[in-house]
């Protein structure tokens, strides 16, 4: 740690030493008496008085995390089917299925579409809670004083 010192150094004007005229009398009475004026100068200069070292620790700490987890399933389920359609039947939801109709063009003497399949997706979801082990780390600072005068540490922690 730097300090700063301050010297007063006391400073004349360089004709200090000449003497003031003697008092001189005017005409009219009046005196006129000389006047010394006197300066003071303040320098300073940086001292290393003393320092300050910090270092930093790392703690790790175990917790348990306990939280619920949600995963989900999907079951597919094929239905034939067979039947003729006019148009595409297009993608449906029944509750938590959803239907996709599969098609094909057969030739007959005329072209028409027959739904062949249905694709149901089922959603199933099923909750469960998990504990985990983890470990959390975190900085500690821990600062040493320095006495520049001594040479070491005196040892002082904050």
């Amino acid at each position: 740690m730097q300090h700063d010192a301050y010297d007063l150094c006391h400073e004349l004007p360089d004709d200090w030493m000449e003497m003031p005229e003697p008092v001189h009398r005017r005409a009219d009475e009046r005196e006129i008496i000389p006047v010394v004026e006197e300066r003071a100068v303040v320098r300073k200069r940086r001292k290393l008085t003393s320092g300050v070292r910090v270092r930093t620790v790392v703690h790790a700490d175990e917790q348990v995390i306990d939280e619920p987890i949600v995963t989900e399933q999907v079951e597919v389920e094929r239905v034939p089917l067979g039947h003729w359609v006019a148009s595409p039947v297009p993608v449906r939801q029944e509750g938590d299925i959803t239907v996709i109709t599969l098609h094909e063009e057969v030739v007959v003497v005329e072209t028409r579409l027959r739904a062949t399949e249905e694709v149901r997706l089922i959603r199933r979801q099923a909750a469960s809670s998990t504990s985990k082990h983890v470990t959390l780390r975190r900085e500690e600072a821990l600062i040493e004083r320095l006495d520049v005068a001594a040479g070491g540490t005196d040892g002082d922690q904050a």
